[in-house]
């Protein structure tokens, strides 16, 4: 029991920049959705079964908009295509996970998977309940600011101009950890150069796919190599 004490600690360490940050873009989230004329029950809903930050912004200007179910579908299934890349990068740790690996899936945000892919784990028996702790505090950031935001916006005033951009600043921040944290920088790189090839070529309203693509291709064909420790 000590061993799993000491897991779910070093995760809740772990995750304390994703909370951070979860809770203010969450709080964002719901501020916004009260505005659109939908209440904390909603908030909570969206937050703890789509659980996914950039749709779920996108979610409210659909429920707003009137949009269509197939539209909803398209744009769920180009918003959250990368996550298929990142489900098939993981694999591997996530195999032996049990009882553990269906939440472990449903909860593969773009901050869970930049922390978990480091593959620093406590200990190997416990390496899976610690990455379902992290990938759990983690969601449970997400609903409490979705939560914190909702009852904040229906008693104070707020501007939500410009509020979506609260989640590229995440993954900007989450990135920058990840690269100082290690020395090899060719994963980054690639994405980076690859991500940027892309968008040159296809525009930015359809170089995500090509580029998820593209970074999986490069990284599957360069030769394996030995983690580098800081």
């Amino acid at each position: 029991m000590k061993k799993y004490g000491k897991a779910a600690r070093q995760a809740f360490i772990k995750s304390l920049p994703v909370m951070a940050g979860y809770i203010v873009l969450g709080i964002g989230f719901g501020i916004l959705l009260r505005n659109a004329g939908y209440g904390v029950a909603w908030a909570l809903a969206m937050s703890i079964f789509i659980y996914a930050g950039s749709m779920q912004y996108v979610g409210v200007s659909l429920l707003t908009g009137g949009a269509s179910v197939i539209s909803t579908i398209l744009t769920t299934v180009m918003v959250n295509a990368r996550h298929l890349f990142y489900s098939i990068s993981m694999i591997d740790k996530y195999k032996g996970s049990g009882k553990y690996k269906p939440y472990m899936i449903f909860a593969l945000t773009d901050e869970t998977y930049s922390l978990v892919c480091d593959g620093k784990v406590p200990e190997e028996e416990t390496a899976a309940f610690y990455r379902f702790m992290l990938s759990m505090f983690n969601h449970s950031y997400w609903v409490l600011g979705s939560l914190l935001g909702s009852l904040l916006g229906a008693v104070l005033p707020f501007s939500t101009a410009g509020i979506e951009f609260s989640m590229t600043a995440l993954f900007v921040a989450a990135f920058t950890q990840q690269w100082i944290e290690t020395h090899d920088h060719i994963p980054a790189l690639t994405g980076l150069l690859c991500t940027l090839l892309c968008l040159i070529l296809f525009g930015r309203d359809r170089f995500l796919i090509p580029a998820m693509l593209l970074i999986t291709l490069v990284l599957t064909l360069l030769p394996r190599r030995k983690a580098v420790k800081p």
